[in-house]
């Protein structure tokens, strides 16, 4: 199985050809965001995200085994908490993001929103680290968001692994790590959608994977529909050349493509789901990958469940 955390929607896509572009990338299950950027939609305009989020109720209401809605508020709006209940209650989505500008995730003014995600105990996914469009990243640092800790029923991911703060984001993961809290129970997951630019992707993911470990790690192609299944694929080869490259076994795999976002958003996998299937699509050629075991192959980056690291002080 594989699932595709991070996509974007724009509100010129329909569902047909949202479901026709999964099938050509070989995604199983959509995570998709309302609409927010462009075509009448704005992060500053709370009425456009009430559409936005209509909008896509309407698009995944149908196939909820295959396209999972996310809603879209914005925490400053005093209506933000309702306009996010509604979206959960009677739109049917099953989550939020959230993108930090203007605001700061600890601020007070902000908190009630993450206390009705809280009291529904959802899944969310906010933007973190630097916007390739030029705006300014201030506001998206990773540790901003331990704020959430004050909310632990909900499930976050951190967009991008917070490049170009990719080890700020990993030190806000590292905590459920140093407690000992299962993968499946823990609050922070990094979304590995790439912030980071192609010299990078290596030497960050690596480094992931090693402290962290996959269990804490997902797969998200931060494509825009309406799109071709290519341009998916296109996303998701650059996963699949990492995982070559870094000698990744079928566990390991198994928890990019799908086992963490499963947990983050609630879903039961079928235990029978061979592993090693989901390293790469249907017809797709093999690159010399070398031979791999169940425990996610030899080197420290590839183990799954890395043995917890604590701290020596506070």
């Amino acid at each position: 199985m594989i699932i595709d955390a991070h996509l974007h929607c724009t509100g010129r896509e329909n569902t047909t050809d949202v479901l026709r572009t999964l099938d050509e990338a070989g995604i199983d299950t959509g995570v998709l965001l309302a609409p927010f950027l462009g075509d009448g939609y704005s992060l500053n305009d709370a009425a456009s995200l009430r559409r936005a989020n209509e909008h896509l109720s309407r698009l995944v209401r149908h196939h909820p085994d295959r396209l999972i809605g996310f809603a879209v508020v914005d925490p400053r709006d005093p209506a933000a908490p309702q306009d996010l209940r509604y979206a959960v209650e009677d739109l049917g989505l099953r989550g939020c993001k959230m993108v930090p500008t203007g605001w700061y995730p600890y601020e007070e003014r902000v908190q009630p929103v993450f206390a009705v995600a809280n009291e529904l105990a959802l899944p969310l996914l906010f933007h973190s680290g630097i916007f390739i469009d030029g705006r300014s990243g201030r506001f998206c640092r990773p540790t901003y968001f331990e704020a959430l800790r004050d909310h632990p029923r909900t499930r976050v991911a951190l967009a991008h692994m917070g490049w170009p703060w990719t080890d700020e984001a990993l030190a806000v993961a590292l905590i459920d790590r140093i407690h000992g809290i299962p993968y499946e129970q823990a609050q922070f997951r990094l979304d590995i959608s790439f912030g980071p630019p192609p010299a990078y992707r290596r030497e960050v993911l690596a480094r992931m994977l090693e402290v962290l470990g996959a269990g804490a790690l997902q797969f998200g192609s931060d494509c825009f529909l309406p799109c071709s299944g290519a341009h998916v694929m296109e996303r998701r080869q650059w996963v699949i050349d990492l995982m070559d490259e870094l000698e990744l076994g079928a566990d390991t795999r198994h928890r990019l493509w799908c086992g963490t976002a499963a947990a983050w958003l609630g879903l039961k996998l079928e235990a029978e789901a061979p592993p090693m299937a989901l390293a790469r699509p249907h017809g797709l050629p093999r690159r010399n990958a070398h031979d791999e075991d169940s425990t996610g192959g030899g080197g420290a980056a590839h183990a799954s469940v890395p043995r917890p690291w604590r701290p020596i002080c506070c």
